[in-house]
């Protein structure tokens, strides 16, 4: 068979492959279905990482729930069988000390008095203890630097700088507290803290009061130097501005009370205004003979270290601009309690005193917190209680004084649902009325 016939008879059996044309639509849609896919699995893994990761976080390395602050009160008063039991036994110790006691006449005192010489050294000694004992206190003391950018008509950035001075006031475990000013520095966009030392750290307004225009700052434990924190961390304590014989107290006014940072004064309280009215609450200012300035700031320390007040430019008339006042640290220690823990401050919106028996006795005035003024647009205006009504009970708790008043009322919440029984003047005869308020957030 020829080569030719061969080749005819297997012609059939060839086959020709041929590449199929490309798709160039169909290749780009595919892409491009490939490419979102890939940016929603993307997102879809951030998303499940952001949500996961501080739970696994918390699993593997569980953080500790910050300390709540709680400052503890005032001792009580003594009670009269204490104060007579008191009495009693410095009575006997004085008899005792009579019966030894060597009479000394005129001139021999004059002559003691006479040996008795106080020079230079003397005053140089007192005042070097003094400014020793100063540098002490600092270390609880902090400066609160509060920045704020603001963009001109040349769209240049301006920044601004308002200096406040804090006190370190607790540690949480977490956090370290600072008790501050908040006026100068309300509306910092940014803040810095610096200890006595130098460290600068960031801060942040934990929260503040409204009335007193005070704030707590906090600083993470996390973000202190690990080499002296623990030289940074010095909580000073928070004394009584309640005691009887407070007036005379020596004491020492930190911070800015001269209106220059880190400006000191000495001297003692002169005098107490037993009531400053505030909404809800009332205050005690404390008065000294230190003159300082109007817009100063910062605390007073007794000789024992402790806060007995804060600096406020608060005056009680107008005769007093040069002295320096402070708000006695008794009645603010509950609310920066609660302020120190993040909670905000119970609001009803009233003022008052306290009912006296004379009023009682002769006027007929039930006994609890007579309400002098109503805040408008406040949870009490809103319900209707009124200027002269008498808060006697809240939630069955009664109510004897404004003081207890204000004390129930900061051991509630914003938002709470309570009820409030008053005693209303109506036909010369005072008649019960119960309101249901939802109280209010005070800022």
């Amino acid at each position: 068979m020829s080569g030719l016939e061969q080749k005819d008879k297997n012609d059939f059996l060839i086959e020709k492959i041929k590449e199929r044309p490309v798709n160039k639509r169909k290749l780009i849609r595919r892409t491009i279905i490939t490419a979102a896919m890939a940016v929603i699995f993307g997102l879809i893994a951030c998303f499940t990482f952001l949500v996961l990761e501080p739970v696994i976080s918390n699993w593997l390395y569980p953080e500790e729930e910050p300390q709540p602050i709680v400052f503890p009160e005032d001792q009580e008063e003594m009670s009269p069988e204490e104060m007579l039991s008191d009495n009693m036994q410095a009575q006997n110790q004085e008899e005792s000390r009579q019966e030894t006691e060597v009479v000394l006449e005129e001139e021999q005192i004059e002559s003691i008095l006479s040996q008795i010489q106080l020079d230079k050294e003397d005053y140089r000694q007192l005042y070097t203890a003094m400014s020793e004992f100063v540098s002490q206190l600092n270390e609880s003391m902090v400066t609160v630097t509060g920045v704020t950018s603001n963009i001109d008509w040349f769209n240049n950035v301006q920044e601004s700088q308002n200096q406040s001075f804090g006190v370190i006031i607790a540690n949480n475990g977490r956090e370290l507290l600072v008790l501050a000013d908040n006026t100068p520095i309300s509306d910092a966009q940014e803040l810095s803290m610096e200890f006595y030392n130098g460290v600068q750290v960031k801060a942040q307004v934990k929260q503040k009061d409204s009335f007193t225009n005070l704030a707590v700052l906090s600083v993470s434990l996390n973000d202190l130097p690990q080499e002296n924190k623990e030289d940074l961390i010095k909580v000073a304590v928070l004394g009584s501005s309640n005691a009887k014989n407070i007036v005379g107290t020596p004491v020492i006014a930190m911070g800015s009370p001269m209106g220059i940072s880190n400006s000191v004064g000495y001297g003692m309280i002169t005098a107490v205004n037993s009531q400053l009215f505030a909404v809800d609450r009332n205050y005690k200012l404390l008065f000294t003979d230190i003159s300082g300035s109007r817009n100063g700031g910062g605390v007073l320390f007794n000789l024992q270290g402790q806060v007995i007040g804060i600096i406020t430019s608060e005056k009680a008339g107008s005769d007093m601009t040069n002295v320096i006042g402070a708000y006695g640290i008794t009645e603010l220690k509950k609310v920066i309690e609660k302020m120190s823990n993040g909670e905000s401050v119970a609001y009803l919106g009233v003022s008052g005193v306290d009912v006296t028996q004379e009023a009682h006795e002769e006027l007929g005035v039930p006994y609890g917190a007579y309400v002098r003024e109503v805040d408008m647009d406040s949870p009490a205006m809103l319900a209707g209680i009124q200027q002269g009504d008498v808060i006697v009970a809240i939630d069955d708790r009664t109510i004897v004084n404004f003081g207890e008043y204000s004390t129930v009322l900061l051991q509630m919440e914003a938002g709470d649902q309570v009820n409030i029984q008053i005693m209303r003047q109506a036909q010369n005869e005072y008649r019960e009325m119960n309101f249901s308020i939802v109280l209010g957030t005070a800022e």
